[in-house]
């Protein structure tokens, strides 16, 4: 719907307004192979432009596109470059790795006055690289010496590939999926030529990394990049397992600290299996991406809940060798901070 009906829709409405210059923003190689469903609404959102519409029209087919802010690939780059060990996948085609500024200046060469219209232009830059020749210099860019390589078997990879898709049906968008294993195994190369046929030429990754130094912010993004989604599979398995645990092995020692604070019988069955049920419905909020911002409130809400009747009803539990009480405000920080 975005790649292809939404801007078709979008170009038609430039027609109608007379808004005659449209820089439209493809992706490298979708003309060339189209091995998954990005790759071909991509090239059919092309055709729409170019189809029969009264429009100057500029197609750009970037490669994979690196600037100074991480976004996309280039924060996936970032944070694999943060592991001491780098998972390589089989089968990884090679990279034009193509700098934000160049893309920058090849849009503004577009909207000079006399600018060539109705063509199509490849962003690359001057380098080929490996996937794990661009993670490299990602490190040397950070001043980190090289990690060790392990070359994952296909059956490993394909593993990993199905999780992510697994993931994404939770709503969330991990980068590792099988559309991504498709388009990898493409590649993402082209040739210089149209650059440079507008007086444009594309720096490549060592000129940038040498040209502009990491910084402390952009080490530590690389380094924390991968704590997000380990902080939401942790507090998604806390909450659910809390559930199964009170309903399961921990019973009966819940009937007993409800009992401790005078709250006995059905009353006390009851009492754990809502708080038992509050706990699921928290951790399975977190897991679904639609929902998680609200599960993360509600599970604030509910541990200070769980404080606060605690220390009314079974306040020793707050000289308990083992801190529940503690664990409480503790997990209550990490997620009011996430």
């Amino acid at each position: 719907m975005v790649h292809h009906q939404g801007i078709a829709t979008l170009f038609v409405a430039c027609e109608q307004l007379q808004i005659r210059r449209v820089i439209h923003f493809s992706a490298i190689g979708v003309d060339r192979k189209t091995p998954s469903a990005f790759s071909e609404t991509k090239l059919s959102g092309d055709k729409a432009l170019m189809g029969g519409r009264d429009l100057d029209w500029i197609i750009l087919r970037p490669s994979v596109v690196v600037g100074r802010a991480a976004y996309g690939a280039s924060a996936l780059m970032r944070g694999l470059a943060a592991l001491p060990a780098l998972p390589v996948m089989p089968n990884t085609g090679q990279l034009q790795i193509v700098l934000l500024e160049d893309v920058v200046r090849t849009v503004r060469r577009f909207l000079e006055p006399g600018a060539p219209a109705r063509t199509i232009v490849e962003l690359v830059g001057p380098h080929r690289h490996s996937f794990p020749e661009v993670i490299a210099l990602i490190r040397r860019w950070y001043r980190w010496p090289a990690a060790h390589e392990i070359r994952l078997p296909n059956f490993v990879s394909s593993v990993m590939y199905k999780f992510g898709d697994m993931i994404s049906l939770l709503g969330w968008r991990p980068p590792v999926r099988s559309t991504a294993e498709r388009e990898i195994r493409r590649g993402a190369v082209g040739g210089l030529e149209d650059m440079q046929r507008l007086g444009l030429r594309p720096k490549g990754l060592p000129e940038f990394f040498a040209s502009e130094p990491a910084s402390v912010q952009e080490r530590w993004f690389a380094r924390m990049y991968l704590l997000k989604p380990a902080i939401f599979f942790v507090l998604s398995l806390f909450w659910i397992s809390t559930a199964f645990v009170s309903l399961g092995p921990g019973w009966g020692y819940g009937l007993g600290l409800m009992g401790e604070g005078g709250v006995e019988g059905s009353s006390a069955a009851l009492t754990v299996i809502a708080g038992a049920l509050s706990d699921l419905v928290i951790g399975l909020a977190i897991a679904y991406r639609p929902t998680s911002r609200y599960g993360l409130y509600a599970a604030i809400a509910i541990s200070s809940t769980y404080a606060v009747i605690g220390t009314i009803l079974v306040p020793r539990l707050w000289a308990d060798p083992l801190g529940p009480m503690l664990k409480f405000g503790r997990l209550s920080s990490c997620i009011s901070q996430r």
